[in-house]
């Protein structure tokens, strides 16, 4: 009998311990490093006329040689100031460093950088798999944006089952002119507007 209780007692701890092991775990950015990347360039939001690279890390930061198409820059990016914060979900438990969480809301910080460039000149800059901050600043058609408002939510490939991306910015460019910027991407469905007033 009492071999019956133990086992039905080490039974029901394992199970506990388990369950709390595979819990999901919320991680709050900062003080998380966040994202090891700088922009998103894994997939850039454009429609047919323009691009918006938004820069989850101040792009002074950004080190010259560095292809921002290869996306993370480990340990280096983490050194660079957030533009963002929010927070992180991660299935099981505390973050690893090569690993994606199940989902993440980013928030700006006042001033989240995004820049604008023409899709078609972005696109021919692209094709060898290669941009730099240096090939991005030299573009005749950038213009330099900054998000008062910004709001991304991610279920990312590689840690959620059903991978989607929902973006939404507005903020000034530097010629005074206002801009919109929304995004939703799945694997299925992409809708890009970029409007400026």
């Amino acid at each position: 009998m009492k071999k019956q209780m133990f086992l039905t007692l080490l039974l029901g701890a394992a199970a506990i311990s388990t369950s709390i092991v595979e819990a999901a775990v919320r991680v709050e950015v900062p003080p998380a490093p966040g994202i090891p990347a700088y922009a998103r360039t894994d997939f850039i939001p454009h429609n047919e006329e323009w691009a918006a690279i938004v820069f989850y890390r101040e792009p002074a930061c950004v080190p010259d040689g560095f292809n921002l198409l290869n996306i993370v820059d480990i340990p280096a990016a983490f050194g660079c100031p957030l533009t963002v914060a929010g927070f992180e979900i991660w299935e099981n438990g505390p973050p690893p460093i090569d690993a994606a969480p199940i989902f993440s809301n980013l928030h700006g910080l006042g001033a989240v950088p995004v820049w604008f460039v023409s899709w078609p000149d972005l696109r021919e800059q692209i094709a060898d798999g290669v941009l730099t901050i240096t090939d991005l600043a030299s573009m005749p058609s950038l213009q330099v944006g900054s998000a008062s408002f910004f709001d991304e939510r991610l279920h990312p490939i590689g840690g959620a089952q059903h991978p989607n991306l929902s973006i939404v910015a507005h903020g000034r460019l530097l010629d005074g002119r206002s801009f919109q910027f929304e995004a939703t991407a799945s694997l299925q469905i992409k809708s890009i507007r970029i409007a400026f007033k």
